[in-house]
């Protein structure tokens, strides 16, 4: 999992015009001037937790034929 993460990211950052070197030191400035993660980070609780797992597991998914099939389902 850990190369497919890699890649994924790899591919937005290039994307961005970032190479992997510049986007870990816009990283480490931006912990430097926040003193801390530059972003939010919650524990999540335990129903969304739960709803995690599932998806990682595969438990309780509904595919959809395309996108206008899961916004359909998602407005119904």
């Amino acid at each position: 999992m850990a190369v497919v993460l890699k890649k994924n990211a790899e591919s937005v950052l290039k994307a961005l015009g970032l190479t992997t070197l510049q986007a870990v030191n816009l990283f480490f400035t931006q912990v430097s001037l926040n003193k801390g993660i530059p972003f939010d980070i919650h524990i999540p609780n335990a129903e969304t937790a739960k709803a995690i797992e599932d998806g990682l597991a595969g438990r309780g998914l509904q595919p959809a034929a395309s996108v206008d099939d899961l916004l359909s389902r998602l407005e119904a």
